[in-house]
């Protein structure tokens, strides 16, 4: 793990943010994502400056078309984000959990 996934595992890990579970390096298909989260159907990417260079954004692209496919939301952070701000991290993906994923039966009012 890079030194940003280990801050981010520290953040997410042991059901960290609201009570909800992550795992880390997960195989989606033909995918391995960064951590996921598979109540919320959330995959985070952490990304580096490599990820800036058009031939790498065009793989990340093909990626997360995959991962949506599939039903998954994709959250892109860049490492710094994650080492300088650690509260702005858990904001960033504090925001972008969507709803729970309703079990069948109408939801209550």
């Amino acid at each position: 793990m890079t030194v940003a996934e280990e801050a981010a595992w520290w953040l997410l890990r042991n059901r960290a943010l609201l009570g909800l579970k992550f795992r880390r390096q997960h195989p989606l298909g033909p995918c391995v994502v960064d951590f996921y989260c598979p109540e919320r159907r959330l995959a985070i990417e952490l990304d580096g400056s490599v990820h800036s260079q058009p031939s790498q954004a065009r793989r990340d692209n093909a990626r997360d078309r995959i991962l949506r496919e599939q039903g998954v939301r994709v959250l892109r952070v860049p490492n710094g984000l994650v080492l300088e701000d650690p509260d702005g991290f858990v904001r960033k993906v504090l925001d972008s959990l969507p709803s729970p994923v309703p079990r069948g039966g109408t939801p209550s009012p």
